[in-house]
């Protein structure tokens, strides 16, 4: 099993933006997106150092959200024992697709190789995300 974190605040993947030159047209990562991909790929090149995975997978992918400043104390200790869980924007899959999408060619050879995947969003006081990657037999 592989385990990685990303121990900054989680940015989903955002939409991609279009550029149209004459008859072409080409698309790119939002600069804030961009970034979050080549910081979550600095850490993957950190915490792991094989080959990149060739094989089916399964991911457990954890994203921890800071808890807004503006709430209650009540209401604080509710989110931070998991009894509240994040259900606004962004969506979960955004932020998988952020992570994942980086860290191939450095974990895993293509994020196709991703068969099964578990996913949970939370609040916490240490934003992060973290990540187990696991070779499915």
């Amino acid at each position: 099993m592989i385990k990685l974190t990303i121990p900054s605040e989680p940015i989903a993947q955002g939409r991609p933006r279009f550029v149209s030159r004459g008859k072409f047209v080409s698309t790119y990562d939002p600069p804030k997106s961009k970034a979050y991909k080549e910081l979550v790929a600095q850490y993957a090149r950190e915490q792991y150092h094989g080959e990149p995975l060739d094989c089916p997978l399964y991911i457990v992918l954890n994203v921890f959200r800071p808890v807004q400043k503006s709430i209650s104390k009540i209401e604080r200790a509710r989110r931070l024992s998991g009894a509240h869980r994040p259900t606004v924007k962004p969506d979960i899959d955004n932020y998988y697709k952020a992570v994942t999408d980086a860290c191939t060619g450095i974990i895993w050879r293509d994020d196709a190789l991703i068969t099964n995947v578990k996913m949970g969003k939370y609040y916490s006081d240490e934003p992060r995300v973290e990540m187990k990657v696991m070779p499915i037999e």
